[in-house]
Parts: structure tokens; C-alpha cells; sequence
């Protein structure tokens, strides 16, 4: 089989599980963590990067799925540099993910 067509069903594959996941956790959340548990292994064995807007759904330490304030806490801090601080509440690890103040479309004043 043609290696990029394998490449582009694994990413659509790793999509589907992790919004399968976000939709399902709050009746079944060990189904939810067995969805992201595939869709690493489906990256990981494919070579196929997960979208970093799904990345920062899954803790980088722990490998759980993160819902904002069921088991993870988002804050925004501004001090050094602004950024968004994710805590995850099953190990305690914070993560941070810097943003641009303003972006593309701010009004200039």
C-alpha cells in the first residue's frame, strides 16, 4: 500500500478517536481514555503526528484526556511572557502554551 494514503487514513483515524472521545467522556470516561490510548498507538506505529490542537487535549506525563474543569485546570498568566497554563488534576503537572496577545485579526490602535 502506498505509504502516504496509509499516513493520511491514520491521521483521519487519530481525528475520529479523539473527538469519539471528547463527545463520550462525560458518560464513559475509561472509554474515553481507551479512544486516546489507540489514537497514540495509531500515531506512534504510522509515524503520524497527532494535530497540536488535539495534543493539548492529552497530558504529556500522565497520557490522560484533559476536559477543562472536570480534570484539568486553565489559566491564563501574562508574568515573563503571556501564556495558558493547563494543570492536570490526576498527576498535579502544569503544561504551557504560549499565545500572542493581540493576534491576526487585533484592532490597532
Amino acid at each position: 500500500m502506498d505509504q502516504l494514503l496509509v499516513k493520511d487514513i491514520a491521521r483521519q483515524r487519530i481525528e475520529l478517536l479523539l473527538e469519539m472521545a471528547d463527545k463520550i467522556y462525560k458518560q464513559y470516561p475509561d472509554l474515553a481514555q481507551r479512544y486516546v490510548d489507540l489514537a497514540r498507538k495509531i500515531g506512534m506505529k504510522c509515524r503520524v503526528r497527532i494535530p497540536w490542537w488535539l495534543k493539548r487535549r492529552i497530558c504529556k506525563y500522565c497520557k490522560s484526556f484533559l476536559v477543562p474543569g472536570v480534570n484539568c485546570r486553565v489559566r491564563l498568566r501574562t508574568n515573563r511572557f503571556p501564556h495558558v497554563v493547563v494543570t492536570c488534576l490526576k498527576c498535579g503537572r502544569q503544561m504551557r502554551y504560549p499565545y500572542k496577545v493581540g493576534g491576526r485579526n487585533a484592532e490597532k490602535d
